[in-house]
């Protein structure tokens, strides 16, 4: 009859092809009922142009989500307090440099 697609493994990234075959699976069960009034080959037809159709903005927005959460939050600059100005400063005011 056809040959039998399995569910893509899901890698860091999601490609096109995984984001179809997914798509395509997904569809074929949900529409398996209508899958008798109509011929198979009418049917994995349409289900192959929706899968596309849907597919290339699936994964779009999959691998824009993950390279949101993947983004390291920049660390505030450390700020090291210069030692000359201090030893300065505390001299000035005749205070204790500690």
């Amino acid at each position: 009859m056809g040959k039998k697609t399995k569910t893509p493994k899901l890698t860091k990234k999601l490609t096109k092809k995984q984001a179809r075959e997914m798509v395509f699976n997904k569809l074929a069960g949900a529409l398996e009922e209508y899958k008798e009034k109509i011929s198979e080959k009418k049917f994995r037809t349409s289900l192959k142009k929706a899968s596309k159709l849907f597919a290339a903005d699936i994964a779009k927005a999959e691998n824009k989500e993950n390279m949101i959460q993947e983004k390291p939050k920049k660390k505030a600059p450390k700020v090291t307090p210069v030692q000359e100005d201090a030893e300065v400063a505390a001299v000035e005011q005749e205070t204790p440099y500690k």
